[in-house]
């Protein structure tokens, strides 16, 4: 009888650990959030527009901005910059191009997701203007060059000379189906 009642005892001990187990998980996301908000580590950039800032450029640092995109696995979509980087003095205002084309025999919708590397930088690129603001609707066979206008904020720590723009582009399509 002591053997049943020393299982009993190991039994809800074991699903009291698997339910804070599954409640962990759950807190997981908010808490990854609220670390990278607090340490600036994520990359994650301004999901709205930014307006220009206009205190000046300052011409006696230039950063280098380079561009890279990748496509989430199932989007048969060509996805690139139109040029791989850029220099820019912190403070002035530029504007590049992607390219997209819809190689699907189908239409498909496509959102591009930003990330700034390092990921402390990301909180100095400011994205006044983008097609990442969007969902991007293609059509099979459809092509477009989409903007992005941004600036690098003159607060941006002085050892940081190299920011590099990453977009991955995931078919939001699916979602809907």
């Amino acid at each position: 009888m002591s053997e049943t009642v020393s299982h009993s005892k190991t039994v809800k001990k074991l699903s009291l650990v698997v339910l804070a187990m599954f409640g962990f998980g759950f807190a997981l996301v908010p808490l990854y959030d609220v670390f990278c908000d607090i340490t600036g580590l994520n990359g994650k950039t301004n999901d709205t527009a930014a307006t220009y800032n206009a205190n000046g450029v300052d011409e006696s640092r230039t950063i280098t901005v380079q561009f890279i995109t990748r496509n989430a696995q199932g989007i048969p979509w060509q996805f690139s910059p139109v040029i791989n980087s850029i220099d820019v003095h912190p403070g002035e205002m530029k504007f590049v191009k992607f390219y997209a084309k819809n190689k699907a025999d189908h239409a498909m919708t496509g959102q591009a997701v930003p990330s700034v590397s390092p990921g402390m930088a990301a909180n100095y690129f400011n994205k006044i203007e983008c097609f990442c603001f969007t969902n991007q609707p293609l059509a099979a066979g459809e092509e477009v060059e989409m903007g992005l206008q941004f600036y690098v904020d003159q607060d941006l720590p002085s050892d940081i000379s190299t920011l590099t723009l990453s977009y991955t582009l995931y078919d939001i399509g699916k979602k809907s189906s």
